[in-house]
């Protein structure tokens, strides 16, 4: 066979036409995989001390969120418990005037003070819950109603209407608008 020579300047023009590979070495590609490497390391560590940062930053919040709920519940305790202070320490001279009363002479002239001493400590009792808004229930002559009233007896009376309170054995009081006892009541029949 024979061989085609060609001419160089064919193979010139042969060479202008074809896209001129561009020749990379290992090494070159090695430096290249090696800063894409670097560079993926580095954002891998910044986000690991991002997490960490998170959930440092998440563990303190959580902490403080369950300090702040014990504070809460000691709080709210402590208020349940010490609530009627100012209350108790009101009726403290009432309980000493009644103790007064007790303590008085027992001859014939000291009944009149000691009833005179007891009607005194009722009306400073009075003041007592007057100024924390406990009201005694007027019911007598008024209609029975199970919400404020405990019936204890039922009496015969033509003269009033069924259903009527015509005596009080125990004195209902009211907290404000809130129902503190219960009035025990005789009602007509």
């Amino acid at each position: 066979m024979k061989k085609n020579k060609k001419n160089p300047a064919e193979d010139n023009a042969m060479q202008e036409n074809e896209p001129e590979e561009i020749l990379t070495s290992p090494e070159d590609d090695f430096e290249e995989n090696q800063t894409e490497e670097n560079a993926c390391d580095e954002d891998v560590e910044l986000l690991k001390i991002e997490n960490q940062k998170l959930q440092s930053d998440y563990l303190r919040a959580l902490a403080e969120c369950e300090n702040i709920k014990k504070r809460s519940a000691q709080e709210i305790e402590k208020n349940a418990k010490y609530a009627i202070s100012s209350f108790a320490k009101a009726l403290l001279s009432v309980a000493d005037n009644l103790q007064r009363a007790l303590d008085a002479p027992s001859d014939k002239e000291s009944c009149d003070a000691l009833l005179k001493g007891v009607e005194l400590t009722q009306g400073e009792l009075m003041r007592v819950f007057d100024k924390f808004g406990i009201k005694k229930m007027d019911i007598i002559g008024k209609h029975f109603d199970p919400n404020f009233h405990q019936v204890v007896q039922e009496v015969e009376d033509k003269t009033k209407e069924p259903g009527t309170v015509i005596a009080e054995l125990q004195t209902g009081y009211m907290l404000n608008d809130r129902i503190l006892r219960e009035a025990m009541v005789i009602v007509s029949r």
